[in-house]
Order: structure tokens, then sequence, then C-alpha cells
């Protein structure tokens, strides 16, 4: 560790959650008017996920992002989703922490298991586990 930065007691204690991946979600007004931005405009070839309120886009070096019009399972859109290794680990950890949770553990019916935090700042991030 660097000189003169400083370690979290708190986090000393324990193995810290593995994650897997990190998306940006972006708010958006119009899916399909977006399309025509990320797809055409910038040249990133988009994920049909199935659902009508959000989509994903990739571009050639595997970097991806998702625009949505809103969250349909949860009351608040995230801006940040985080995959993890062990979705009830994860929520174990922030319950223990006392982490602002915005949305509870749940299981999506399209196929994750998530819940929502608020970070320090107000950010929500979906911090979620696909199901196999």
């Amino acid at each position: 560790m660097a000189a003169g930065v400083a370690k979290s007691a708190d986090w000393t204690d324990h193995e810290h959650m593995r994650v897997v991946r990190i998306i940006p979600d972006l708010a958006v007004a119009d899916i399909n008017v977006t399309a025509t931005f990320y797809g055409d405009f910038l040249g990133l070839s988009r994920e049909d996920l199935g659902l009508d309120w959000v989509t994903r886009y990739y571009a050639p070096s595997g970097a991806n992002l998702q625009v949505l019009t809103h969250d349909a399972g949860a009351p608040a859109a995230p801006e940040v989703s985080i995959a993890v290794e062990d979705v009830d680990e994860a929520y174990a950890e922030a319950t223990r922490r006392g982490v602002d949770i915005v949305y509870p553990l749940t299981n999506e019916q399209w196929g994750v298991r998530r819940f929502f935090v608020r970070d320090p700042d107000g950010h929500v991030l979906n911090i979620l586990q696909h199901r196999e």
C-alpha cells in the first residue's frame, strides 16, 4: 500500500466480493432514438435483451454499456450494474455494513438475482448475478 494511503480497518476483516463485470447504465427517454445514436453514429453492436425498457451495446473491444428508460422491477433506475460471483454473499455483506439498500434481494423474471444499493454520494448501483 502506498505511503499515506489509509486502509479502512473495516476492510481487513473479510474477503471482498468478487466482481465479474461492471456496466454503466444510462437513463434515456426513448430506446429507439438511442439506437440510432449508439448503433449508427458510434457503430456499437446492439444486444436485444428481450425487454422493451433496456438494451445493451458492445464495442468491438468488448466494452459495453446499457441504456434504459426505467427499471421495470425496481423503484429506482441504477447508474451502474455490477455483476458478482455470489450475490447472496454480497447482500449479506451490504446488510452487515449497514449499506443503504434501495431494492431488496430479488429473483427477476428475466434471469438475474439482484439488489440495489445507494453509495455514499447517492448513486444507485445494481448488484447482480445471472442465474443458471
